[in-house]
């Protein structure tokens, strides 16, 4: 029997969030992890969390990862997504 899905909504009990926001943000940093180790991918994660501290993963140096990110950004090379608007339509089932 698999998982059910969860309704993607801000979670308003502030301990529940906090959990979620744990066990939530582990699991993204296992993927990113995986991410660079298997593709060989250059992999920069900052994650703010509600209280403002600064979690972060680089697969290499997040200087160099960030420069790109600014370049490949002012030369309109990659195809950024819209945080919530495109990642709804990316994802909608």
């Amino acid at each position: 029997m698999g998982r059910g899905k969860i309704a993607i909504q801000r979670i308003d009990n502030r301990t529940n969030r906090q959990v979620t926001f744990s066990k939530r943000r582990s699991g993204l940093m296992k993927k990113a992890r995986e991410l660079a180790i298997l593709c060989d991918a250059d992999v920069g994660l900052i994650v703010f969390s509600c209280t403002g501290r600064l979690y972060e993963f680089t697969s290499s140096s997040m200087k160099p990862i960030i420069e790109r990110y600014q370049e490949a950004r002012e030369d309109n090379n990659c195809r950024l997504l819209n945080p919530i608007s495109e990642a709804k339509v990316r994802y909608a089932y």
